[in-house]
């Protein structure tokens, strides 16, 4: 089930058609690259928010260019409440992607109870390929897992297609 070679974010952006969509439910992540912004953030509540910058410019050039092809690209976010200091500087941001083309929703945990979900924050492509991605407790990235079962693609855009419908708008979601 599980495929060998999990491609990278860019190849599998690049690999859309039609669609790319999102579920994201954490309420921390460990990321490497955005550790010095987000302690930063945490002190001086100050961000990085230049699109141009090396760290915001090739991941919303990708965005751009996908949606650029006629991908419609939508993330879900499944937050708790309160929400997190993560999830705050998440959203200070999320701005820079919907420019970008890319379409934001989130959802409190509590509305999310009855929707039946993957163990893991997932990308699905074209309803048919999952790259689900794997973290370790503290939110550092693992290697991800890359299927095209279509039992799991079921699974992923019926869990994400439910979070959508229930989910807020960005510019509506306050934090």
């Amino acid at each position: 089930m599980w495929q060998s070679n999990v491609p990278g974010f860019n190849e599998l952006l690049e690999s859309a058609r039609q669609s790319a969509v999102h579920l994201e439910m954490r309420d921390s992540y460990g990321v490497g690259e955005e550790a010095a912004d987000f302690e930063r953030w945490k002190v001086t509540g100050v961000q990085n928010l230049d699109p141009e910058s090396d760290h915001w410019k090739p991941w919303l050039d990708l965005i751009s260019g996908t949606v650029a092809r006629g991908v419609v690209v939508r993330r879900a976010r499944i937050v708790s409440e309160p929400v997190t200091d993560y999830i705050r500087f998440e959203h200070a941001s999320t701005f820079l992607t919907e420019q970008a083309g890319e379409e934001s929703r989130w959802l409190t945990r509590s509305k999310a109870s009855d929707i039946a979900l993957p163990g893991n924050d997932f990308w699905l492509i074209d309803s048919k390929a999952v790259r689900f991605n794997l973290f370790s407790g503290d939110g550092a990235g693992l290697e991800g897992q890359y299927t095209g079962d279509p039992a799991v693609a079921r699974l992923c855009a019926t869990a994400f297609e439910a979070v959508w419908e229930r989910a807020v708008p960005y510019g509506e979601f306050k934090v």
